[in-house]
């Protein structure tokens, strides 16, 4: 008998595994693609403080302080025989405590204690009684997660050995055990939000996107990304990233709200608030429709001369003329000329400048070129004098002047000792000639 009913619980576990993963699949994790939580059109006025509402309390990474007994499975049991309403029967967290509720069950009813590390949180009835038919409910909840499933299975009890198995119904698992054997209820799921815990920091992220008008949701624009880690990453255009904001304890209070302040006419577009928590299968999209308008025109004060009021009581020109009022004024705006004009006209007279210095060294070069030239040009002219060949023979020596020219020691090359002797004779002094006057006034007298 031992034997019969060990083999039965291998066929029942068969039997259920093929039925286990046909009913499991519609629990798994929710696809990465983000699902619209919502859509709205929003307006806000130009200049002012626009504010997108994009708030979570499932993104709070902060509130998972409980570790290990954040995930928790329990096992219900309803529709009995005998009526009556629900009741819990067992329930186990993921550090391992297991609770019986009824003393009854106690050492009948079993989950395994690996349950939160291989997916399998089936249950186990050792020996089945006429009280446990019924529907059976396989309960997992994530509180940090706010993750619920729910898997049932319908036990049916009988005595006759040949109608025990397990079939389908198109619903849920229908499992007719034998009064007396054991019974085994199948609940398995694997997917990683409860078999293990993961670094929430790195699996959450959040990311703004713009899509201005006319562009499509794939062409998107991304404006701001968020990491539960604190790090943060700004994209988009110059002219609205140095505008656009997100809180920076956005995790802690789960408020991921995008402010643009101020807000301008250009900023109109379309923008979605993208929230994704990978451990907690966590995909969400919110879609906002930014809107600009005019701001509101400030009223003129009462006693203002433009609105027709003054002391005097005299009409202003818009009770004269109702459409005046309604026309716009057009007001003349001198804008002052900024920093680079400056630097622009600077430019302008230190470039002037340094052509009139460059200029005037070129004309100083030149001038200093020029007079050089003459100094050379007086200074051939001399040599040439000086080295031209001297001929004694040229020279006069009627004057008395001369002998001052002989006596001075002239070094010559000579080719022969004649022509020596002949230069020697020549710059000797001549013999002094004594003439008497008197002498020659006598013979003058005389003839």
């Amino acid at each position: 008998m031992e034997l019969r009913s060990q083999v039965m619980v291998w066929e029942l576990v068969l039997l259920q595994s093929s039925a286990v993963l046909l009913s499991s699949a519609p629990s798994g994790p929710v696809p990465a693609a983000s699902s619209v939580v919502s859509e709205s059109t929003v307006s806000w006025a130009a200049g002012a403080l626009a504010v997108l509402r994009c708030q979570s309390p499932r993104m709070v990474w902060t509130q998972d302080r409980l570790h290990d007994r954040q995930r928790v499975v329990h096992w219900d049991l309803s529709g009995r025989p005998a009526g009556g309403p629900a009741r819990r029967l067992v329930d186990m967290y993921s550090a391992g405590e297991q609770r019986v509720y009824e003393p009854r069950d106690r050492g009948r009813l079993q989950l395994p204690l690996s349950a939160f590390h291989d997916g399998n949180f089936s249950l186990l009835i050792r020996a089945v009684e006429e009280a446990d038919a019924g529907l059976y409910t396989c309960n997992l909840h994530h509180h940090y997660c706010h993750l619920y499933e729910t898997l049932a299975v319908r036990l049916e009890v009988t005595d006759n050995p040949r109608e025990a198995g397990a079939h389908w119904d198109g619903e849920k698992e229908v499992l007719v055990v034998e009064r007396g054997s054991p019974a085994l209820l199948t609940c398995v799921n694997r997917a990683h939000v409860w078999t293990d815990r993961h670094l929430e920091e790195a699996q959450q992220v959040v990311h703004w996107d713009r899509q201005p008008p006319g562009v499509p949701h794939d062409r998107a624009d991304r404006l701001l990304d968020l990491y539960a880690s604190g790090e943060r990453r700004a994209y988009g255009p110059p002219f609205l990233r140095d505008r656009v904001a997100v809180g920076a304890d956005a995790f802690a209070r789960g408020d991921f709200s995008l402010r643009i302040d101020p807000l301008e006419p250009a900023d109109e577009g379309t923008y979605s608030c993208h929230l994704h928590h990978h451990y907690c299968g966590l995909h969400e999209r919110r879609i906002f429709h930014l809107r600009v308008t005019e701001p509101a025109a400030e009223p003129p004060p009462r006693d203002s001369p433009g609105n027709g009021s003054s002391h005097s009581g005299a009409p202003g020109p818009g009770a004269a003329d109702p459409t005046l009022a309604r026309g716009r004024s057009v007001i003349n705006v001198i804008v002052p000329e900024g920093r680079a004009h400056f630097f622009q006209q600077l430019g302008y007279v230190l470039a002037t400048l340094l052509l009139f210095i460059l200029l005037l060294i070129t004309v100083i070069l030149a001038t200093r070129q020029r007079r050089r030239g003459g100094y050379e040009y007086s200074d051939k002219k001399s040599g040439k004098a000086k080295g031209k060949d001297v001929n004694m023979a040229e020279f006069a020596v009627a004057t008395g002047d001369q002998a001052l020219y002989r006596s001075e020691d002239i070094q010559l090359d000579y080719k022969n000792n004649i022509l020596k002797e002949r230069a020697e004779l020549g710059h000797s002094p001549l013999p002094i000639k004594n003439i008497d006057l008197d002498r020659e006034f006598r013979k003058e007298y005389c003839k």
